[in-house]
């Protein structure tokens, strides 16, 4: 066989981001305790990070008081988000090196991501690992977000990939439910903000608690 035709064929990986390829929740706590400053009405750690992986604007309509609040709480995150991004963005173990092997097999790669493209890209390049991801999904790229399919059938149609023959790897049950939903099979990943039973009821195919597994798990797949 044409080693040109397996390569096409190797299954589609798409990873979420923050929490999954990037470890950024410190920054985008900050982000948010900057945005609140030392208003009264503000939303506790744990409910911010459990609405992670969701558009920011959705983030923090529930705690602005007006539309106009929503754009002044907008431009105060991502002023600091933007000012302390690389000081705060760093890689998870084995994750560069993942990335890199899973590109140098053959198996086209994609961002499903909450965030504009821009940033994604930004948080990307600064890591080094931009150029091997053909496809960034952003939330400006679809109407409709994780935890609904859109954004995962996107960057399918993109990759000119099958539903059957991809993984949607995620450290959120809004990844796996997205992921689910659009028929692919869904990776949790054990090594961002939430626990296993925190993710068990969003129903994942898999179970990573490392890019080892990561790599196992894209490995041993058959596609359906």
């Amino acid at each position: 066989m044409n080693p040109r035709s397996v390569k096409a064929h190797r299954s589609a990986v798409l990873f979420d981001l923050d929490g999954t390829l990037i470890d950024s929740i410190g920054l985008l706590i900050a982000s948010m305790e900057y945005a609140f400053d030392t208003r009264e009405l503000r939303p506790p750690v744990p409910d911010w990070v459990a609405a992670i992986g969701t558009p920011l604007d959705a983030m923090l309509r529930r705690w602005a008081v007006s539309d106009a609040d929503l754009i002044a709480l907008r431009s105060r995150y991502r002023e600091f988000q933007m000012a302390h991004h690389d000081a705060m963005t760093t890689a998870y173990p084995e994750m560069i090196d993942t990335v890199r092997e899973l590109h140098g097999n053959g198996h086209p790669l994609a961002i499903v991501t909450s965030k504009p493209e821009v940033g994604a890209r930004r948080s990307l390049a600064f890591l080094g690992v931009e150029e091997y991801f053909s496809v960034v999904v952003g939330m400006d790229a679809t109407t409709t977000h994780k935890p609904l399919p859109e954004p995962v059938y996107f960057a399918l149609d993109k990759l000119s990939a099958r539903t059957g023959n991809a993984l949607f790897v995620g450290d959120s049950t809004h990844d796996v439910q997205a992921g689910n939903a659009a028929g692919v099979r869904t990776v949790a990943a054990l090594w961002g903000p939430f626990s296993r039973e925190q993710l068990e009821v969003a129903k994942p195919s898999y179970w990573a608690k490392d890019f080892a597994d990561v790599r196992t798990i894209v490995a041993g797949f058959e596609p359906s």
